[in-house]
C-alpha cells in the first residue's frame, strides 16, 4: 500500500481521486490548499503527490520547485490542456507526469502505478565507477559526483541507470521511454528530451560537447564512458 497526497481545489474531483486510489488499495491524505499540501510533505512518509496546477493561487511550477528543494517524492501534475509549453515548464520543475483535464481515473491510476514502480528498490547490485568520479550505487539508488550526493528525482535516477547500465550501446527514444516511464509511454518524446536535459545540467553535461551523455538525432542516446572497475550489476 502507498500514501499519496492529493491536492485540488474541487470537490469532486477530490471525491473521485479518493475513492478511486482507494479502491486500488492507497491510503489517500486529501488537501485544497497549496501550503497546507507543502506542510504535509514536509511531515514525510508520502509515496506521490498528485497535484492540480489550476487552482486559484497556485502557480504549479512554483509550488513543484518549493518541493524539489527538499524532497524527492514523484509528482503527477493534473491541469487543463494549456500547450506544450506549459507541460514542459512542469517537467523541467520537477513533475514526474502529466495528465491533461479531463481525465479516465483509470489512466491517471495507471500512470500512478509507473511512477511508482520507478521507486522500488533496485533488483541490481554493485556501484558503477566511471573516471573515478562519478559512482552510481545500484542497490542504494545513490549517485555520487566528486564526491558529493547528486539529488535525483526518481524519474532522474531511472534514466541514469538504464543509460550507465548499457555504456556505450545507442538506446533508441521508444526503448528509453518504456524502461523508464513505462509501456504506455512510447510516444511522449517531450519527455525525454526534457529529462535528459535535467539530467545532462545536474552531470554538468553539455550537448553540444557531451562527457556522459550523446545525442544520436532522431534515434535516441549513448552513455558515453565504460566504468572503472567490473561490476555486479546484471545486463538488461
Amino acid at each position: 500500500m502507498s500514501r499519496l497526497l492529493v491536492y485540488d481545489d474541487e470537490p469532486q474531483v477530490r471525491r473521485l481521486l479518493r475513492s478511486g486510489f482507494e479502491r486500488e488499495g492507497h491510503e489517500v491524505v486529501v488537501v485544497h490548499e497549496g501550503e497546507a499540501a507543502l506542510e504535509r510533505l514536509a511531515r514525510g512518509g508520502l509515496d506521490l503527490l498528485v497535484l492540480e496546477v489550476g487552482t486559484p493561487g497556485c502557480r504549479g511550477t512554483d509550488v513543484i520547485r518549493r518541493v524539489r528543494e527538499w524532497s524527492d517524492v514523484p509528482v503527477i501534475v493534473l491541469s487543463m490542456p494549456q500547450g506544450l509549453d506549459h507541460k514542459v515548464g512542469l517537467l523541467r520543475a520537477g513533475a514526474d507526469d502529466f495528465v491533461e483535464k479531463p481525465f479516465a481515473m483509470e489512466e491517471l491510476s495507471a500512470r500512478a502505478h509507473a511512477v511508482l514502480r520507478r521507486c522500488e528498490p533496485s533488483a541490481h547490485s554493485g556501484v558503477l565507477t566511471f573516471h573515478d568520479e562519478l559512482e552510481v550505487d545500484l542497490s542504494r539508488r545513490l549517485v555520487l559526483l566528486g564526491g558529493n550526493v547528486l539529488h535525483l528525482t526518481p524519474t532522474e535516477y531511472r534514466l541514469l541507470e538504464v543509460l550507465a547500465r548499457n555504456a556505450k550501446k545507442l538506446l533508441t527514444q521508444e526503448h528509453l521511454l518504456q524502461r523508464v516511464w513505462g509501456p504506455g509511454y512510447a510516444n511522449e518524446r517531450e519527455y525525454l528530451r526534457t529529462y535528459v536535459g535535467q539530467l545532462r545540467a545536474k552531470l554538468g553535461d553539455r550537448a553540444s560537447q557531451p562527457r556522459w551523455i550523446a545525442t544520436e538525432p532522431r534515434v535516441g542516446y549513448r552513455w558515453l564512458v565504460e566504468p572503472d572497475v567490473p561490476h555486479h550489476a546484471s545486463a538488461m
